[in-house]
């Protein structure tokens, strides 16, 4: 069945997506390519399309992007790489409607990763996509459930998921190589290209940019030059902060190492120091989650000029009765001696690559980092967002996904969506 772009509009979009998707998902033959479509071509979108366009299982047939110039300039590229031209598309609802795409990966804003995965979920299309997995709480959990209930394959762009030095570290820390873990810490210190970013004035969006679509379900709002092309992380409406920009893959490593789902107490301070711009995200932040065993986790982001601490500048150190564990040293015992160094483990199949494994094969272990545990990871994000924006600590229930007799935490749970641009209400 062929979707239109108007029909995902309409009003009857969803039985007739549902219409169209096929349950248990293409099958594929052992020679047979994965054809993809790369949504969000700038940066990190660069690696997508080459990733996807380099391996013998996979072809980018499809690119889509709101900014004209870089759609073109992509396009030409990947033609010079492979000899054959892309579908190319400034609205994404035209490739998910085209049956010769059976996967998206999505390197858009943060504000877009959702209601595009779950767009493309329903049109029967797996799903890649970049970290954060939702921009605010409430969406992650609808594409936890759009993956379950289309039967997609939805991999989160954490990439230590697919690491086999983690993948053993984890496993290791989790049986009992430093004891009881108490506590996890995550480290974000990154300043190289973390400075002011000015203040801009309004002004119209350059020709070549739908900024309609680029602003998708976030509320309108004038176009400023520092929204487009990345520093729009730095802004609640679209972004997540730092927290959610590097902050979440080590968030990711901390809440797998741990185990212990959401917490129930979250304490968020700092700002945005040394220098006044534009931006609204903190610089500086330091978040305390506590766990309802009392488990602790702590996260720190520091874009200014700091020290890194036990060789950790961007990393993970995990805490236990016994030792503790630093990523890249190794395990340590209570006397601050070497128990089993990090050793090089042999490198396996890339994040891209695993996620094209999966597509093909259907089995949920084949996704390093599934829907759900994207959205667990990234709600530790938006939890920590929350009590920064607010000044104080919050109590959170696990069982009911709420804050505790708190209306105005749980108001910032959901954002309001832009009228035609809605996050499709899935749980």
């Amino acid at each position: 069945m062929k979707l239109t772009r108007r029909a995902f509009i309409g009003g009857a979009a969803t039985a007739a997506l549902i219409a169209g998707t096929r349950a248990t998902g293409t099958v594929f033959g052992a020679n047979e390519r994965v054809r993809v479509a790369c949504v969000g071509l700038n940066g990190r979108g660069g690696s997508h399309i080459d990733a996807f366009s380099s391996s013998g299982n996979s072809e980018v047939v499809a690119l889509c992007d709101v900014d004209s110039k870089v759609l073109q300039e992509c396009a030409s590229a990947l033609e010079t790489k492979t000899g054959k031209k892309p579908v190319l598309a400034a609205d994404v609802r035209e490739l998910l409607a085209r049956d010769d795409v059976d996967a998206i990966s999505i390197a858009t804003p943060n504000h877009l990763h959702t209601i595009i995965s779950i767009w493309a979920c329903q049109a029967g299309k797996d799903v890649y996509v970049e970290k954060p997995l939702s921009h605010d709480f409430w969406e992650g959990k609808q594409l936890v459930a759009a993956a379950k209930k289309f039967n997609r394959v939805v991999q989160h762009g954490t990439q230590s998921r697919s690491s086999a030095t983690w993948q053993k570290a984890i496993n290791l820390i989790q049986n009992g190589a430093i004891g009881e873990v108490h506590t996890a810490r995550g480290c974000v210190y990154k300043n190289g290209n973390r400075g002011s970013i000015g203040i801009k004035d309004n002004c119209d969006p350059p020709e070549w940019l739908n900024w309609n679509l680029w602003q998708g379900p976030a509320q309108e709002q004038p176009f400023n030059p520092n929204y487009h092309p990345y520093n729009w992380h730095w802004f609640w409406r679209y972004g997540n902060g730092e927290i959610g920009n590097q902050g979440v893959h080590q968030m990711d490593i901390a809440v797998w190492g741990l185990n212990k789902g959401l917490p129930v107490k979250v304490y968020t301070g700092g700002g945005r120091y040394t220098y006044k711009d534009q931006a609204e995200t903190p610089n500086t932040s330091a978040t305390v989650f506590t766990y309802a065993d009392g488990t602790m986790m702590t996260f720190e982001v520091r874009n200014r000029f700091t020290n890194d601490e036990s060789g950790v500048r961007v990393g993970n150190i995990f805490y236990g009765s016994e030792g503790y564990y630093v990523q890249n040293k190794g395990f340590f015992d209570k006397d601050d001696k070497p128990v089993t160094p990090e050793e090089e483990t042999p490198k396996g199949p890339s994040a891209f690559e695993n996620f094209i494994n999966a597509v093909k094969s259907r089995k949920p272990e084949d996704i390093h980092g599934n829907a759900e545990q994207g959205h667990l990871s990234a709600a530790h994000c938006h939890l920590a967002n929350i009590s920064y924006r607010l000044g104080r600590s919050l109590v959170f229930d696990p069982a009911t996904e709420k804050f505790v007799n708190d209306d105005e935490a749980n108001s910032m749970l959901r954002a309001v969506n832009r009228p035609g641009f809605e996050v499709p209400e899935i749980a």
